[in-house]
């Protein structure tokens, strides 16, 4: 089971597509980003700015042939591995507070990728704490910080650095959000760069 919610759904999110196979499942999801991640990445010189209208269009993007809540904050609450995210009902002030505490100060330039890091490490953290959708927060997430990046002028983060062994480390890091401790992320962020 991916999260466990209120209403105990299974794994299996109503769909748009009607379908009920988990593998089918995640390949439309994987289609769906990755004409997000195209679509955006073509489109990186209109991107002025770097707010939650964006990270909302890149989700919707993603999912909207398959889920009706695609873009939209997720409506149910979530846990996982015995973690809870914030309460639904909270959503609306915890983005506001998001995008006041880590979107607006985004500069526009850094002047190395430490500085880059210092900055999309904690968003990033702090982004999947929320954990504003009911499904694809870690997708959003990661296209999110590789739109700031190469838009900065520097190259994506290489993400595929989080292994399976490194997952754990992964989830303490955003974890450590919860107390505003952004030092695992950051580190972790480190071993991203290519």
């Amino acid at each position: 089971m991916k999260y466990k919610t209120p209403k105990s759904e299974d794994e299996i999110l109503p769909n748009k597509l009607g379908l009920t196979d988990p593998g089918q499942i995640a390949e439309e999801e994987y289609r769906g980003f990755l004409r997000a991640e195209i679509k955006f990445e073509a489109e990186l010189d209109d991107i002025n700015k770097f707010n939650w209208e964006l990270i909302s269009a890149i989700h919707k993007t993603a999912f909207s042939h398959l889920y009706e809540f695609a873009g939209e904050l997720r409506q149910v609450n979530l846990s996982k591995g015995g973690f809870m995210f914030p309460a639904a009902k909270f959503l609306p002030s915890a983005i506001e507070e998001f995008e006041k505490e880590f979107l607006s100060p985004l500069p526009d330039a850094f002047t190395d990728y430490e500085e880059l890091i210092e900055h999309a490490a904690p968003l990033h953290a702090e982004f999947l704490f929320i954990h504003p959708f009911r499904e694809g927060n870690g997708r959003t997430a990661r296209l999110f910080a590789d739109l700031i990046a190469m838009k900065r002028g520097f190259e994506r983060f290489n993400f595929e650095n989080i292994t399976e062994k490194s997952m754990p480390e992964y989830i303490t890091a955003v974890q450590a959000a919860a107390d505003k401790n952004y030092e695992p992320m950051t580190r972790l962020f480190r071993s991203l760069k290519k």
